[in-house]
């Protein structure tokens, strides 16, 4: 079974920044569509940024210019810098791999990990 473990999440001001990181376990990382997904308090999980095995990238249209999605083969790791946080960017975020590299329709392969909050507040 796949292990993901996300880290990086915290505490910041609006118009903070920060990086959250996943390790997975899965020894051919490298082949899967991996994306970040985040769970705010009440609503559904969403999709907020996938990044495909040729390093092709898609957006959610709330993160777009200010989240970047990368990935690591060698260190089977895939982060997210997120830059000018808002508050509306508060929840729990997670990594997985997806078998679809569209926003918008979560697909994960493997079990979700414990995820890393992040919260945006003054």
């Amino acid at each position: 079974q796949v292990q993901l473990v996300e880290s990086g999440g915290g505490l910041v001001q609006p118009g903070g920044s920060l990086r959250l990181s996943c390790a997975a376990s899965q020894s051919t990382f490298r082949i899967y569509t991996m994306g970040w997904y985040r769970q705010a308090p009440g609503k559904q999980r969403e999709s907020v940024a996938i990044i495909t095995a040729g390093g092709s990238t898609n957006y959610a249209t709330s993160v777009k210019g200010r989240f970047t999605i990368s990935r690591d083969n060698a260190k089977k790791t895939v982060y997210l810098q997120m830059n000018n946080l808002e508050f509306e960017d508060t929840a729990v975020y997670y990594c997985n791999a997806d078998r679809d590299s569209r926003i918008g329709s979560v697909q994960p392969m493997w079990t979700w990990g414990q995820g890393t909050q992040v919260t945006v507040s003054p």
